[in-house]
């Protein structure tokens, strides 16, 4: 594989992240943002070609690019995006495609006009317990599935104690932070494993004390058909922090737990009776999405692709269906054109 010269759009801690990845598997980085101190901490930890102030800076330089990995606040996804698209770069895009559906859906003409391929980064997809997870489903072993809950508890001051956490885009509504948008890879879950629900019903609020003005609990419920009921909970004020699924059928209940990382099973009224213990570690998902990059990169053929953009437009009508609902306390249902 020849060596591939990689921009990195925002060089925040999902930035830093995906070049210290990128630069092991043996790439050239250049990097953007517009915070100097941000960029000079990236340059300390992997070596630049070249550091820039806007995308557009770095898009003239004269120093060819392969690929842009965008990791920006979500209210400049589209437009640098769009950039890239224009320049016929293919992009790797961090979750979620943008703060809404409309501005969302500009990229797909843009993507189709210009024929350039695109990776969202919603990482979960690529954690070996999930892709075990959905396997297990495929094999119907629970039987019929009548419930499904997500659970995603974690406070905010925890994510990124080396700054204040009213000055991380999350506390931001305008920058396209909040429970809802950035833990939208639990929606994108439930739709990778059971589809398009035919409707649903959600609340998207702010409860506690925490000094932002975006949402900090949201509660939803999804309706499938065959009497399968999805359930989520999110919110950014939890302690201990807590992420798990769980799966209840006919046969069986099946636990997906962060921590401990396993998947427990049973079929009895007490105790699991089959536990799979895994030990990879949370940058495995981001090594594992930096490498379906570098492959699409390398290839003109047509691949699947773990996920697409259009996977990412799903989950923007699902979240803005849960922000209608909430505002207007009906349920909200889904056309036929949505299936599970």
């Amino acid at each position: 594989m020849d060596i591939k010269h990689i921009l990195i759009v925002g060089s925040g801690s999902v930035g830093k992240r995906h070049a210290r990845n990128l630069s092991a598997l043996g790439c050239r980085i250049s990097c953007v943002d517009p915070r100097q101190d941000r960029l000079q901490e990236l340059a300390a930890e992997v070596g630049v070609v070249g550091s820039f102030r806007t995308i557009e800076a770095a898009l003239g330089s004269s120093d060819k690019l392969n690929g842009v990995v965008i990791c920006s606040p979500p209210h400049v996804h589209v437009g640098q995006t769009l950039t890239a698209f224009r320049a016929r770069i293919p992009v790797l895009l961090e979750k979620p495609v943008a703060p809404d559906l409309n501005s969302a859906r500009q990229l797909l003409d843009e993507a189709s006009r210009s024929r350039t391929s695109l990776l969202l980064g919603y990482t979960w997809r690529w954690w070996p317990p999930l892709r075990r997870v959905r396997q297990i489903l495929a094999g119907r072993v629970l039987g019929k599935l009548h419930h499904v809950q997500f659970h995603m508890s974690a406070h905010l001051a925890d994510w990124h104690p080396w700054e204040p956490y009213q000055e991380f885009f999350m506390a931001s509504k305008v920058m396209g932070g909040g429970a809802l948008l950035d833990e939208s890879h639990w929606i994108d879950l439930a739709l990778w494993m059971f589809g398009m629900p035919q409707s649903l019903m959600g609340t998207v609020e702010k409860l506690s004390l925490l000094q932002i003005d975006t949402d900090d609990n949201v509660d939803v419920l999804m309706a499938y058909a065959d009497n399968l009921r999805v359930t989520f909970h999110l919110d950014l004020y939890g302690r201990p922090h807590e992420k798990f699924i769980r799966f209840i059928g006919e046969k069986g209940t099946m636990l997906w737990t962060a921590v401990p990382n396993q998947i427990t099973r049973s079929t009895q009224p007490a105790g699991w009776e089959q536990t799979e213990i895994f030990d990879c570690e949370r940058n495995d998902m981001f090594v594992a999405v930096a490498e379906e990059f570098l492959a699409m990169l390398q290839t003109t053929a047509d691949k699947a692709i773990t996920c697409t953009l259009e996977d990412g437009i799903r989950v923007l009508e699902v979240v803005e269906a849960i922000r209608e609902s909430s505002v207007s306390g009906r349920k909200i249902h889904f056309g036929k054109e949505s299936h599970s």
